[in-house]
């Protein structure tokens, strides 16, 4: 099967925490480009700043292969084995998975949901999400993965159909 392609849209919660987000840094940027004692250009620099490396961990999309699957970023692509050591245990489309999550580390929802997560359900788990209402739980050797493509079912299908894997679970 050749590498086939999974969308990653945008949920509401996600739209309303980057657009709120966003307008308050603008604010503060504002807000201190027009204040009179601004002779400090870094307050002025850091909300812009913020935004800009948050916006370049926005997911575009999956890729699902033979071997692996990779996340595709804004400039570049994060590629996450699934064959030999890291191999692939298990796949299942479970919505609101991360729901009750404690963020240990990265983005928790500024353009993403990624980075290191922790819930009692599923342990320490690293997110690439961007509707924390369609995600997907990969299970791997060591490491639990969660993402969101636009049709889980299909997702699961394809990872199922490439890795091998029965199609329980």
């Amino acid at each position: 099967m050749p590498a086939k392609e999974h969308r990653a849209p945008w949920g509401r919660s996600l739209i309303l925490i980057s657009v709120l987000s966003s307008l308050l840094c603008l604010g503060i940027s504002t807000g201190f480009a027009l204040s009179r004692h601004s002779g400090l250009r870094w307050p002025l620099l850091l909300p812009l700043v913020v935004l800009a490396v948050c916006a370049l961990f926005t997911v575009r999309g999956y890729v699902v292969t033979a071997d692996a699957l990779l996340v595709r970023r804004l400039l570049w692509t994060t590629r996450l084995p699934w064959a030999g050591a890291a191999a692939l245990q298990s796949v299942h489309a479970e919505p609101d998975v991360m729901r009750g999550s404690m963020r240990l580390w990265g983005n928790g929802g500024l353009y993403a949901f990624t980075g290191l997560f922790r819930s009692k359900k599923l342990g320490r788990y690293r997110a690439f999400v961007m509707d924390p209402h369609r995600t997907v739980v990969l299970r791997l050797a060591g490491r639990t993965i969660v993402v969101s493509p636009a049709s889980p079912q299909d997702f699961v299908r394809d990872v199922r159909q490439v890795s091998g894997l029965a199609d329980s679970g």
